[in-house]
């Protein structure tokens, strides 16, 4: 899977503008992510998604846009939020494209950060991303909550997750059921970021696998996102840093 982690600026006029980070799901040609049935690699859809995401928000000239990685590398889920923590970056967007055993489960998804997993698939799909549980120690999820819950941070995870699912809706872009989930995901664990985790479909599905290939869907799925984002901002403002 990719982690697409951007950080942008937004604001208008002389006003600074908001910074966000962009995770592309940190993965490698050893580590190439979730495959699909004719070998279509995780990591090669993320980062292009990743890309034209961050062409089309750096376009505007509102955002200043960066990704955790660059290219066919591995960054370890701790240095994916350092990196954003170092950037101050007002948000903070993990992009994947997942797999699963069942051939016909299709659709995009998006998660936010929880103690208690909103279902068994989240579950996994956490404990798949976090790889293993060194790479979330114990009560981790709880103090970052915690302090998510002190500076806001967590509402607005949650917020800009919804707007994500009503974005994509109205794009006709499909959904996973009960779109927005919950679990303990390791790379969504700074408190003073808002962050997300979207997976763009299904590489086991041959519907969605074949559509992740293909270049007017790629951007479809950027301009939804970009979508998501400039209503998050415009409707909460970039997040104050110290």
């Amino acid at each position: 899977m990719l982690n697409n982690c951007h950080e942008k600026t937004s604001g208008t006029g002389s006003s600074p503008a908001a910074g966000h980070r962009l995770n592309p799901g940190s993965v490698s040609a050893e580590a190439p992510g979730a495959l699909g049935p004719k070998g279509l690699q995780e990591k090669n859809v993320v980062i292009t998604v990743a890309r034209e995401l961050q062409a089309q928000l750096q376009a505007g000239g509102r955002y200043r846009v960066m990704l955790t990685r660059a290219g066919d590398s591995f960054v370890a889920l701790r240095e994916r939020v350092a990196r954003a923590e170092q950037a101050k970056a007002d948000l903070f967007l993990s992009i994947h494209a997942d797999s699963h055993p069942d051939p016909d489960v299709r659709g995009a998804s998006i998660y936010t950060l929880s103690e208690e997993a909103s279902d068994r698939e989240a579950a996994a799909l956490a404990a798949r991303e976090n790889g293993g549980p060194m790479n979330l120690p114990s009560g981790s999820v709880a103090r970052t909550l915690v302090a998510m819950a002190q500076r806001g941070t967590g509402n607005d995870s949650r917020r800009f997750a919804d707007g994500v699912v009503t974005t994509f809706g109205k794009s006709g872009l499909r959904l996973l059921p009960r779109s927005h989930r919950e679990a303990g995901f390791a790379v969504l664990t700074s408190p003073d970021i808002p962050a997300a985790l979207v997976e763009l479909g299904y590489l086991s599905n041959p519907q969605d696998s074949k559509l992740l290939t293909v270049r007017q869907h790629q951007m479809a799925l950027a301009r939804a996102l970009r979508a998501s984002i400039d209503t998050h901002f415009v409707t909460s403002g970039p997040v104050k840093k110290a």
